[in-house]
C-alpha cells in the first residue's frame, strides 16, 4: 500500500527535487536546478516513497490567490508508472487545496498526460506554451466545491 507524506527532513526534499529532475528535465538535457523554482516555500510538496525510502511519486501544490490552487511538478518514477500513484498524489493535494478554502485547481498538462487529468475530473481549457521546444501544454482546470 501507497501512502502519501508531506516531506519532513531536508533528505525527503532532496529526493523529491532528484525525482522531478530524472523525470521532468534530464530527459531534454535541461540543467540541475531547473526542477525548482522560488515557490518551493511556500507550497505543499507530496510524496510516496518505496520501502527504502527512495521517492518514487510527488507533486506540488501552489496557492496563486485565496481560491485558487495550481498543481505544478508532478512526476512518478518511470518503475512504478502504472500503479495509480499520480492519482494517489493528486488527490491528497485537491484535499489540500479544499482545506485551505481552495474553489478552483488549475494545472499545466503535458501533451501525454492530459487524459489522465480528464480522468480526474480536469477540464482542457486551452493550448498553452512549448516546453524545451519539444513539449506541448494545456491548460486544465477542476473545480474543488
Amino acid at each position: 500500500m501507497f501512502r502519501v507524506i508531506e516531506p519532513s527532513s531536508p533528505r525527503q526534499l532532496e529526493s523529491i527535487f532528484a525525482l522531478r529532475y530524472a523525470v521532468l528535465r534530464a530527459p531534454w538535457n535541461q540543467p540541475a536546478g531547473s526542477e525548482r523554482d522560488d515557490a518551493e516555500e511556500t507550497s505543499v510538496h507530496a510524496l510516496i516513497e518505496d520501502e527504502s525510502g527512495n521517492c518514487i511519486a510527488t507533486g506540488r501544490l501552489q496557492f496563486n490567490s485565496a481560491e485558487e490552487a495550481q498543481i505544478r511538478f508532478m512526476a512518478v518514477d518511470v518503475n512504478y508508472r502504472g500503479k495509480k500513484l499520480g492519482k494517489i498524489i493528486l488527490e491528497f493535494l485537491e484535499d489540500k487545496a479544499r482545506l485551505r478554502g481552495c474553489r478552483k485547481i488549475v494545472l499545466q498538462a503535458r501533451r501525454n498526460a492530459v487524459d489522465f487529468y480528464k480522468a480526474q475530473g480536469y477540464t482542457l481549457e486551452e493550448k498553452t506554451f512549448l516546453l524545451f521546444d519539444a513539449i506541448q501544454h494545456y491548460r486544465m482546470s477542476k473545480k474543488l466545491f
